[in-house]
């Protein structure tokens, strides 16, 4: 039976091999990516059983999605390949580490996920619903899905995450936060980062004041985390790492906190399989290539004890 269900747009994203402006590569390496994928191949890495929901198009871009999620494990009975086209986005980062993305997903084949786009009777049994800000963005069919999808799963007593991820290409901040009112009745774990909260809200006190839910994770980055769980707040730190590629870091993150969920781990040792997972992939090229297996975590953690079942 699976656990955790995540549902989104793939994504296949173009990077450059070097920093320095587009215009002036030749090369570029292909990765299969998306928030909610992200999420999932990390769960499936550790041992997770985890199905994903989503559509890409009848292309050779949608081939290789699915053909990743499938060797990954990943589950795919409601993915669907139709009419229209894959997203692509491309990455740059410039010598003084700024970095730019330029998104090619208007109108496709993902951004169509609608209401009933699935059967909701797949949700029976599961842990977790995890969604993310990103597809509710995409298109008005795309924000009905999502709290379509959530309440489907209330119905049936599945919990239900949320990672934020707002991005401002996409929408402004006035509407993600509609958005967020809207969904937030339904959430029981909410992700934020420090610097979406200032986006949004301007500051990051008044983010957690807005945005309450009964467990909330605030991604700090460098700084590690914080989970307010309870009526109190628990710290993770973070690990030290070379980031090479943030991109995903902070969908490994959530994948890391979900999995100490599943596993029934103390709210301590979630954040710091969190802040594990955020730095293993932060540390790799790619969106997920560098999340861990379950049986590098008695390397990693030096504590494989606390992460059995």
């Amino acid at each position: 039976m699976l656990e955790v269900v995540t549902a989104g747009e793939p994504l296949v994203a173009l990077v450059p091999q070097e920093p320095g402006h587009l215009r002036g590569k030749r090369l570029l390496e292909v990765y299969v990516g998306g928030a909610e994928v992200n999420v999932a191949v990390a769960l499936a890495r550790l041992g997770v059983k985890v199905g994903f929901v989503g559509r890409v198009g009848e292309d050779e871009l949608g081939a290789m999605v699915e053909e990743r999620l499938r060797a990954e494990g990943v589950d795919l009975t409601h993915f669907r390949r139709a009419p229209g086209f894959t997203g692509l986005y491309l990455r740059e980062y410039l010598p003084l580490g700024q970095g730019r993305v330029f998104y090619y997903r208007k109108g496709s084949a993902g951004s169509a996920l609608a209401p009933g786009a699935f059967d909701p009777d797949y949700l029976e049994g599961v842990r977790f619903l995890h969604l993310s800000g990103i597809t509710p963005a995409l298109s008005p069919e795309a924000r009905a899905f999502s709290l379509w999808a959530m309440e489907e799963a209330k119905r049936r007593g599945v919990r239900v995450s949320l990672d934020v991820n707002y991005r401002q290409t996409l929408w402004p901040p006035e509407e993600a936060r509609g958005f967020l009112e809207r969904a937030l009745p339904g959430v029981d774990l909410l992700f934020l980062s420090e610097e979406e909260a200032e986006l949004l809200f301007g500051r990051v006190e008044e983010a957690l004041r807005a945005l309450s839910a009964p467990e909330v994770v605030l991604k700090r980055g460098a700084k590690g985390a914080w989970a307010f769980v309870d009526g109190r707040r628990a710290e993770g730190s973070a690990f030290a790492v070379e980031a090479v590629d943030p991109v995903g870091a902070g969908d490994a993150f959530a994948a890391g906190y979900l999995a100490g969920a599943v596993w029934g781990l103390p709210v301590e040792e979630r954040l710091r399989l969190a802040n594990l997972l955020g730095a293993s992939v932060a540390a790799s090229r790619g969106d997920h290539e560098g999340a861990p297996y379950r049986e590098d975590l008695e390397v990693l953690l030096k504590a494989t004890q606390t992460f059995m079942r």
